[in-house]
């Protein structure tokens, strides 16, 4: 697939909002590689995904021209109007509430490269039943876990247990009957059209603003998690070696923010959304919904 024509014209950035944004996506990405010599556990280069959520196309086409290839979107129609418009070689993470209803929407948008917030057989399912059948490569997949434990927070419970989190032995009972090893095998087993990419998570804010301090122990336990999902799939029969999920034997973890992710580069993540520290602040809702 080329960098093709956008279908629909796009009003395209000032000089000065363009200097602006080239400016800003260096300055995070010079932080996203500082960060990331410090961890030890990842292998490879980490995924800059930048939310261009409440901001106008013609901005995500500003970072376009600076190389940006990664997006985020927190909504079904934003994230649709934008596709439309911009070119097709954007790889989209949809970043909001995956609603099973808006599956065939979202499935619908030939460049949508992952959903990192899925939680349920049932939003697996109707992503599976919804993506087109002559779609050349699955889509990427990951597991949203709630690792604050706030009611405000989308996810399934992770696979630790206390504080700091100890892993749970990948042959206890718990995790035979755990909801996110439930979802996992059901991905990996029964949706073709997936590819199972990793975990994710947001995090409380409280421990976002002690990072300097201590240790997250959100992203302590989305690791964690991460090493029990691999060892109780290889128990389910679906070892690293199977090729069935995650890049290169591991799942991928996608955790931080433009408050906290050079924290969660240090602690092992492979993929940051970054929206504010790019794009300035966002308008609130109630402001966009006027226009």
């Amino acid at each position: 697939m080329s960098a093709a024509v956008p279908i629909v014209p796009i009003v395209r950035p000032t000089p000065e909002r363009a200097a602006e944004l080239k400016e800003a996506l260096a300055e995070i990405r010079q932080r996203v590689e500082t960060a990331s010599a410090t961890a030890a556990s990842r292998t490879g280069k980490p995924v800059l995904v930048a939310v261009s959520k409440y901001k106008p196309a013609a901005d995500v086409l500003a970072c376009y021209e600076a190389g940006q290839r990664e997006f985020g979107e927190n909504y079904v129609q934003e994230l649709v109007d934008k596709a439309a418009q911009l070119p097709q070689d954007i790889r989209w993470h949809f970043i909001g509430t995956l609603q099973s209803n808006k599956a065939k929407i979202l499935a619908s948008i030939p460049n949508l490269y992952a959903i990192q917030t899925v939680t349920s057989i049932k939003g697996a399912s109707a992503l599976n039943k919804a993506l087109p059948s002559d779609r050349p490569v699955p889509l990427n997949i990951l597991l949203q876990v709630n690792t604050s434990g706030e009611d405000s927070k989308s996810g399934v419970p992770p696979l630790t247990a206390g504080s700091p989190p100890v892993p749970l032995p990948a042959d206890a009972p718990e995790v035979d009957s755990a909801e996110l090893l439930q979802v996992a095998r059901y991905v990996v087993a029964e949706c073709p059209r997936l590819r199972l990419q990793g975990l994710m998570t947001i995090g409380s804010l409280a421990e976002s603003l002690a990072a300097a301090e201590k240790p997250n122990e959100d992203f302590a336990r989305l690791v964690a998690t991460r090493d029990v999902l691999q060892a109780a799939l290889a128990r389910a029969g679906f070892p690293p070696e199977s090729g069935k999920w995650g890049e290169d034997g591991r799942l991928l973890l996608s955790m931080g923010m433009s408050s906290d992710f050079e924290a969660a580069l240090a602690a092992g993540s492979d993929i940051v959304r970054v929206g504010t520290g790019i794009f300035g602040a966002r308008p609130k809702k109630e402001e966009v919904k006027a226009h």
